[in-house]
């Protein structure tokens, strides 16, 4: 039989057999008229997140050999869902500041579209690894630690890392008890290696006997009108035509791990030793042998 429906629908269901039709129709309508579950209004970052009058952030210092003046790295961080369960902190807005001006250009450039990047919001950590990829044709540096910063452009970015994972944007994988014990191991053995070494070169240089004649000075003599005059060469163990800190200057500075440590190509750090034919980095535990 054909029906035809001159009112709206508002919901159906399907009336198995032997059920009342009037007690299906009340439990439909029960069910569209129930009321919606309240909903948490999360805001996210994007554009149209306006600026407060006051951000918190933090200022850090980068002192660099490529620059005579510091830099200041300034970055500010808004607030999402301040009071609630889903607070949020996240980048807005960064500044550099320095003294130097020479490269004022390219450092207002790099600072605003890192703050159009951070203020269009999503996953904004790729910035981190772009920035540290970048390498200056000069030659990079190392930093307090042993870490090697291929650029200014790095460094800013390590700055950038840095403050992310203060404010749980990036969290740094941490080591195993597995890993830490194996590192402190291998560092320890490495470590007695070397004082042994050190202990038996010098028992042997103390035992060694008669001591070899000096090669500082060497003398030689030139007839100059029938009259000979000595001259003396320079010595070797003195620097011609340079001075000491010219040869110094690449060296890194005073790190926390052992001597004749390499660099780690994963985490840029002075810190692989070869123990056993397997090179180990003590820094982050990274290994080629697995």
């Amino acid at each position: 039989m054909t029906l035809k429906i001159s009112k709206k629908i508002k919901g159906y269901a399907v009336v198995k057999p032997g059920e009342d039709n009037n007690q299906k129709a009340a439990s439909t309508e029960a069910r569209t008229e129930a009321p919606a579950a309240p909903r948490a209004e999360v805001i996210q970052m994007h554009e149209s997140v306006e600026r407060p009058d006051v951000l918190i952030g933090s200022t850090y210092k980068i002192k660099s050999p490529l620059f005579e003046h510091a830099l200041y790295v300034t970055i500010n961080d808004i607030v999402l869902n301040a009071g609630t369960a889903h607070e949020l902190r996240r980048p807005f807005e960064i500044f550099i500041n320095s003294k130097n001006m020479d490269h004022f250009q390219w450092i207002v450039a790099l600072t605003r579209i890192m703050s159009a990047v951070f203020r269009k919001g999503g996953d904004v950590t790729f910035l981190v690894e772009e920035m540290k990829a970048v390498f200056d044709p000069r030659g990079g540096y190392f930093k307090a630690g042993g870490i090697y910063m291929p650029s200014i452009v790095a460094e800013i970015g390590a700055v950038v890392e840095e403050h992310m994972k203060m404010i749980g944007l990036i969290h740094d994988p941490e080591l195993s008890d597995h890993q830490k014990q194996l590192i402190a191991e291998k560092r320890a053995a490495y470590e007695a290696g070397l004082k042994k070494n050190s202990d038996v070169a010098a028992g042997a240089s103390s035992t060694g006997g008669a001591q070899a004649p000096s090669k500082t000075r060497k003398t030689s003599r030139i007839t100059v009108g029938g009259a000979e005059a000595p001259t003396e060469s320079p010595s070797r163990s003195q620097p011609v035509g340079g001075s000491l800190s010219n040869d110094l200057a690449g060296l890194p500075e005073k790190s926390d791990y052992p001597p004749g440590a390499t660099m780690c190509a994963k985490c840029s750090t002075q810190a692989v030793i070869l123990m056993d034919g397997c090179a180990t980095c003590l820094s982050c535990g990274y290994s080629k042998c697995g």
